[in-house]
């Protein structure tokens, strides 16, 4: 009971954002003309709250397969550096592996990764619990935002930037508690010049690849003890 109540404690604030989030998602989906079942089948079996975001446009607007593929494989490839650095920590995670892999998402990788649990909590269940506490939230605020979004109006000018400021959010925090600013710095610098090289319409896709190339010439420095627990970013 006191890692479950830890992990409740921690995940609060995931809560407050998930829960508007996943309505802005639900509300979005139903404008859109997928119900109440879509929107609970993507946040239970997709489970990533900007590329489910992206892939309301690629429903509405009849994406292919293989466009999807190569969406989701952009807008998700930070989780390729996320995975490195919970290798060691999920190491010993048991049958609850699997899920803690799938369940990893920005909002709980900081959860995770700031800093170790006090004494008396379970440091295998608390990563579990935190896990699925966020992905409870994310599901109930998304089958909220589709039966809310059935039944009242909504002006969604605006709702799909969501995803944006939380990022902003968790980048802010963890500027702030890392120490090397390298991962961050590298990632501003690359996707400005692509930005600049590319346009605003084409520029993803070249960032994400020209950041994987940084970060990877660049993971040993990046790897190096940061002092305490605090990783860069």
């Amino acid at each position: 009971m006191k890692t479950a109540r830890y992990a409740f404690a921690r995940s609060l604030p995931v809560m407050a954002g998930y829960l508007v989030l996943g309505l802005g998602f639900g509300v979005l989906l139903q404008t859109k003309g997928y119900g109440a079942g879509w929107a609970l089948a993507m946040s239970v079996l997709v489970y990533a709250g900007s590329m489910q975001y992206v892939a309301v446009d690629l429903l509405a607007g009849g994406a292919s397969l293989i466009a999807t593929a190569l969406m989701t494989l952009t807008v998700n490839a930070r989780h390729l550096f996320y995975g490195l650095s919970m290798v060691e920590r999920y190491r010993d995670a048991g049958p609850a592996k699997p899920y803690l892999i799938f369940a990893l998402t920005d909002e709980t990788y900081s959860l995770v990764c700031s800093g170790d649990v006090p004494a008396g909590v379970d440091r295998r269940r608390y990563f579990f619990l935190v896990s699925l506490f966020d992905q409870l939230y994310w599901v109930a605020g998304s089958l909220a935002g589709s039966l809310v979004g059935g039944l009242l109006p909504f002006d969604t000018t605006g709702i799909d930037f969501s995803m944006t400021a939380l990022f902003l959010v968790v980048m802010t925090e963890q500027w702030r508690a890392a120490r090397d600013h390298t991962a961050a710095l590298v990632g501003l610098g690359v996707s400005l010049a692509c930005l600049a090289v590319f346009g605003a319409d084409n520029f993803l896709i070249p960032a994400m690849v020209g950041i994987t190339l940084a970060l990877t010439l660049l993971r040993r420095r990046l790897d190096a003890p940061q002092g305490g627990d605090r990783h860069a970013v």
